[in-house]
């Protein structure tokens, strides 16, 4: 026989048997949905993280308080200051743009709306550090903060839970803890950042926030410090390292009270993890499919049985084995194939449905599409051999007299 009549053969048995073909590549269609969905999900999820982490800037570093051990016990007085922001700035030698943070959450008023949100007392390097724009208005500057001024920049959500458009709203007058504040600026929206939301923020001047709204409180919550073109990362860790720890009077061998991490560290974290569990969606998905191979094999199984006389017939009349072996694997192939093709599209459609019904960023990467196929190839492949060999192992005459 020749291959051309080989394949119209396969695809003329497929076709007699239209419905129990659609059933058998069922599961082969959900399988291969499940994957790209799941993967392109995966791969959103990685891209908002990438993208949220990017915005902080990789090329800096954050130094917070840590846990200040004596002889193996805590003691729990881990603080940064004002002090220690100070001297980062002054004796860097250039090598970093310092911004420190004090925030606490309280309760903020105009008119007759309400809202509690995070209040952040910094100073003006920290929106270019933070990699912050705004929609409306002006930042407050370095003779603001100097002077104690009560201005505040607004994130993008804040002027809404006011009741009042931005444009509106810059000029006007809102109250923080009853104290009263002229708003200045206004954000563009930045999303989540880690575990914040400046969109929510409230930013006044470092020293106005000690001194008019935190009763004097110097102890920050973190410093940032943006490494400057032309210094490594490790030359300014060292460098951080070693200003804070003269600050707090630490000796050299002796446990830091502070932290310094990296953003770049904590994006190449949360892509490790995104990953694997990626890979775990992934890999629970991929079980359907072998699901739907095993459901072609057993299909094909009954397909031979049902037509022995049938294949008795063309051996006859002179086909070989070869020829009947591979008439059943390219059924099977075509099954799986085919089912691979419209699990794309409904894994695709899935994908863009996650997006535009729940605003999930998902993200489908051809080589996923390439794989899944090429599995779904594979699963026809080895689920159809084992019956293609039976089918090509009967013999002609036993097969003629099969009832």
């Amino acid at each position: 026989m020749l291959a051309g009549e080989i394949f119209r053969v396969a695809l003329s048995a497929i076709r007699a048997n239209a419905l129990r073909s659609i059933l058998t590549t069922l599961g082969i269609v959900i399988g291969v949905a499940a994957v790209i969905a799941m993967v392109a999900l995966g791969e959103g999820a990685q891209a908002r993280v990438n993208e949220r982490i990017e915005a902080m800037g990789t090329n800096v570093l954050t130094i917070r308080p840590g846990q200040n051990r004596f002889g193996g016990v805590s003691r729990g007085d881990a603080r940064l200051f004002v002090d220690d922001a100070e001297a980062l700035q002054t004796r860097s030698d250039g090598m970093l743009e310092v911004a420190p943070e004090l925030r606490s959450r309280l309760q903020v008023s105009y008119l007759r709306w309400n809202a509690n949100d995070d209040i952040t007392g910094t100073w003006p390097s920290y929106f270019e550090i933070q990699n912050h724009k705004l929609a409306e208005g002006r930042f407050f500057d370095n003779g603001e903060v100097q002077g104690r001024r009560r201005v505040a920049v607004l994130g993008s959500e804040v002027p809404e839970q006011l009741g009042t458009p931005p444009s509106l709203l810059v000029g006007r007058t809102i109250q923080v803890r009853g104290i009263p504040f002229e708003v200045i600026g206004v954000l563009e929206e930045k999303g989540s950042m880690g575990f914040s939301r400046p969109d929510d923020d409230v930013f006044i001047p470092l020293s106005t926030a000690q001194y008019r709204v935190f009763g004097g409180r110097d102890r920050l919550n973190a410093i940032y410090a943006q490494v400057q073109d032309g210094v490594t990362m490790d030359q300014a860790f060292a460098k951080i390292d070693q200003v804070i720890r003269r600050e707090h009077r630490l000796s050299p061998g002796e446990d830091a009270d502070f932290n310094i991490s990296n953003s770049a560290d904590l994006l190449e974290t949360f892509n490790e993890t995104n990953q694997t569990f990626t890979y775990l969606l992934a890999g629970i998905a991929a079980v359907s499919l072998l699901v739907g191979g095993i459901g072609i094999m057993n299909i094909m199984l009954v397909s031979v049985t049902e037509r022995t006389r049938e294949i008795g017939v063309r051996k006859a009349l002179g086909a070989t084995s070869n020829n009947v072996m591979l008439q059943f694997l390219i059924e099977a192939l075509t099954l799986c194939v085919l089912g691979g093709v419209l699990g794309v599209v409904a894994g695709v459609g899935g994908a863009r449905a996650l997006t535009s019904v729940w605003g999930w960023q998902t993200s489908v990467r051809p080589e996923a599409v390439l794989i899944a196929l090429g599995f779904s190839a594979a699963i026809g492949l080895f689920f159809g051999i084992w019956p293609a060999r039976r089918a090509a192992r009967l013999d002609p005459i036993e097969s003629l007299r099969y009832e």
